[in-house]
């Protein structure tokens, strides 16, 4: 019998009413809390992987460097620096006041780090941080000390501010918990001495730091114990030809239209009536103070890819032929000693071997090789016919174009020449070898030794090279050609001083033919040897404590600590064959400012030559160090300035997001030739590699923070399309319960 319509449809009515009923209790007993649970779970995912700060490209209206993060297409702004440098000038002395501005422009907390360069002989001893309209003074402490107090204050949450030295011309601001659309001022300042050479004054203010090459036996290089310290807290990304960014800041690539602003000012108060002031490769005004005054003004703000130069000297009838300076400090007098001497008329002059070294590593790319080239070329073209001499050129491979030093017969130089004319850059820098050929005086020819070495000195392993001269150098005297926009002028001083030489810098083309002139008339001409220098008055601690031979052109350049300054300096050596001697009254030195400084700083160096040329041992060098760091206030390898709030502002429960303020590539750089397609897609793997790594802990060992990386262009890769995979198992496991319930459902009703 069949059943009635009016049954059937009650019973269909209760099979939809059971199945509908059967799909609410399944909703409520197991769909909805499961979905509670995944949203509780997804929560703090989102709300810390997906902050309000990350940002898409499309999300910018303006050039910016975009930091890549572990979220595929998310990034984070990267902070924005602009640096202010004031420059005070008395008579020998600069005392510059470098200031730091970081903005955070994201809505993330933010630790910044800043690598800058500073003159190779800067004495830094002060580190202010302003925050609002408070003002924090750091202290001095030992490098280990320093960064313990930084780390702390940076997990509780304070404002700190930590300056550490990685090389003595390499520095490293670091810049903890800047919060979100807030700006930090930190201020250091630093003593140095004015540079005295060819009757001209000058100072340099260094403004970039450029990549350096780390040698393919990097690894196998016995660095000094401290160097290794100092190197510490660096972090290096090296491609396969070896180029390495220090401290792993970003490069900002050539099209990019971010760049960090520089503005510039000199207070210059020479002492004497002054004739010519100039900037050698920025342009500037200059407004007249006085006769020996003036205000010297970038104009606009400068792109920090070059170093600025400036050089002044004095009318005809006011040279001073001697400068001694000094300044009374506690107990102590300290006094500074410039002393020229005097232009000796010479013989037909007895022939020489000169051994050219010349980089033509990648690095020097651009115009850089074009100022090596002329460089060598007007060099070739100064010897004499009873010199003898050779060309060694090098980037990761080395050629020495004659097996041996010859005559400068008109047709060696004629093929020296033509081979110098055909030289491009590119590979790596390998400086040692070319380095050991050069000082290798086997032959043991007669006659005075030199070498001329053309580079930019943009190489890791700076003391690796300082002692194969201290070691090689026998009678040969070395001389630094510093080429391009920003050279390694550590590296170059360094080098000329332990080589019994000097350092000679070309910034352009247009510098070839005066600075290599002014180099072969030092070259050419007799040299003060046996310099010997004596106080009348005791206890007097001089510096440097290795006297170097004096060039044409050049002072030698004391400072010394005193009781009181009284009595006499006499300093005396050999011209050739004929003894030269001179005295100086001290007390009729002028008083200037931060001679302190300048003695400390060079009693370090003289520690650090010392040390190099096996004099002392590393634990006397350190001890002596770390005494000179403390009492005169100094940043050095071995002691840091940190700066601390007293106030907490971070939240506890807030990351604190860690990113590199990105560098410029010197002006003149060959951007491809440098890194090369290669190098790029390494960087870009090790960037990959680095996000994909163990994120529970943090460089440091810090739990709440988030280390950024970047990707080596200033153009991010395009984000991702694809929807995130978290959304993704989201919508899985809501398709699965939706089809259970579904299938539930149709079994129940197929059964009524």
């Amino acid at each position: 019998m069949s059943a009635s319509p009016s049954l059937s449809r009650n019973r269909n009515q209760h099979a939809v009413l059971t199945g509908a009923g059967l799909f609410l209790w399944f909703s409520n007993a197991i769909l909805l809390p499961v979905l509670a649970v995944i949203l509780a779970l997804l929560h703090p995912l989102e709300s810390q992987a997906q902050p309000a700060a990350f940002v898409t490209p499309n999300d910018m209206g303006a050039g910016s460097l975009l930091l890549q993060t572990a979220q595929d297409g998310k990034y984070i702004e990267a902070p924005r620096l602009a640096t202010d440098v004031d420059i005070d000038v008395n008579g020998p002395t600069a005392r510059a006041v470098l200031t730091q501005a970081f903005e955070n422009s994201t809505d993330k907390w933010v630790e910044a780090l800043y690598v800058f360069p500073l003159p190779e002989d800067s004495a830094v001893y002060s580190l202010k941080m302003i925050v609002g309209n408070r003002v924090i003074v750091a202290d001095i402490k030992e490098k280990q000390a320093a960064r313990a107090i930084y780390e702390k204050a940076r997990r509780e949450g304070k404002k700190a501010s930590l300056v550490e030295q990685q090389r003595p011309n390499v520095f490293t601001n670091a810049v903890a918990n800047i919060g979100p659309h807030e700006k930090i001022v930190v201020q250091i300042e630093y003593q140095q001495a004015v540079h005295l050479a060819d009757g001209r004054f000058s100072l340099r203010v260094p403004l970039v730091v450029a990549p350096r090459y780390t040698p393919q036996n990097a690894e196998a290089i016995a660095q000094r114990a401290d160097l290794k310290a100092g190197w510490g807290q660096t972090k290096q990304s090296s491609s396969r030809n070896g180029v390495s960014k220090p401290v792993s800041a970003p490069l900002l690539a050539p099209e990019s239209d971010r760049a960090n602003p520089v503005t510039l000012k000199v207070n210059l108060n020479a002492g004497f009536p002054l004739d010519d002031v100039k900037s050698l490769y920025h342009t500037v005004e200059i407004d007249r103070v006085s006769d020996g005054a003036r205000r010297i003004v970038l104009d606009g703000d400068a792109t920090a890819d070059r170093d600025f130069v400036l050089e002044w000297s004095a009318v005809a009838s006011s040279v001073p032929s001697v400068g001694l300076f000094r300044e009374h400090v506690g107990k102590d007098d300290y006094v500074l000693a410039y002393v020229t001497p005097p232009a000796v008329a010479t013989s037909q002059k007895a022939g020489r071997e000169v051994v050219f070294v010349i980089d033509n590593s990648g690095s020097m790319g651009g115009t850089s090789i074009e100022q090596a080239r002329a460089s060598l070329d007007y060099a070739l073209s100064r010897l004499k016919t009873n010199d003898r001499f050779n060309v060694i050129r090098f980037d990761d491979t080395m050629t020495k174009f004659f097996p041996d030093s010859v005559m400068a017969t008109a047709d060696n130089i004629a093929s020296a020449r033509r081979f110098v004319t055909g030289l491009d850059a590119s590979g790596g820098t390998e400086m040692l070898p070319p380095l050991q050929a050069a000082l290798d005086d086997s032959h043991q020819t007669p006659g005075l030794r030199q070498v001329v070495f053309l580079t930019d000195g943009e190489v890791n392993n700076e003391q690796q090279l300082l002692d194969a001269i201290a070691q090689s150098r026998g009678r040969s005297r070395i001389f630094m050609v510093g080429i391009g926009s920003a050279p390694n002028t550590y590296l170059m001083s360094r080098a000329a001083e332990l080589g019994r030489g000097s350092f000679t810098h070309i910034g352009s083309v247009a510098e070839v033919d005066e600075r290599m002139r002014i180099l072969f008339d030092k070259l050419e001409n007799p040299a003060v040897t046996n310099v010997a220098a004596a106080f009348s008055e005791k206890n007097v601690n001089l510096s440097p404590s290795l006297l170097p031979d004096i060039y044409h052109g050049e002072p030698l350049v004391l400072a010394a600590r005193m009781g009181k300054a009284a009595g006499s300096l006499t300093v005396s050596g050999m011209v050739g064959d004929r003894p030269w001697t001179i005295s100086l009254p001290l007390d009729q030195a002028s008083n200037a400012k931060g001679i302190s400084k300048i003695w400390a700083r060079r009693q370090i160096d003289d520690a650090e030559v010392n040390l190099t040329l096996g004099k002392i041992t590393q634990t006397e060098a350190d001890k002596r160090i770390l005494q000179l760091a403390l009492e005169h206030h100094l940043v050095t390898r071995l002691t840091s300035l940190v700066a601390v709030d007293s106030k907490r502002l971070r939240p506890a429960n807030t990351p604190l997001t860690t990113a590199d303020i990105p560098l410029q590539l010197p002006a003149g750089w060959d951007y491809d030739k440098l890194l090369g397609i290669e190098a790029m897609r390494e960087a870009k793997a090790d960037t990959r590699d680095h996000q994909t790594g163990d994120k529970s802990q943090s460089v440091n060992g810090d739990a709440d923070v988030q280390e950024i990386s970047a990707p080596p262009s200033a153009s991010p890769p395009l984000p991702q399309t694809a929807t995130p995979a978290m959304l993704l198992i989201l919508q899985g496991l809501l398709a699965l319960l939706f089809g259970a319930s579904l299938l539930i459902f149709i079994s129940r009703r197929s059964k009524a």
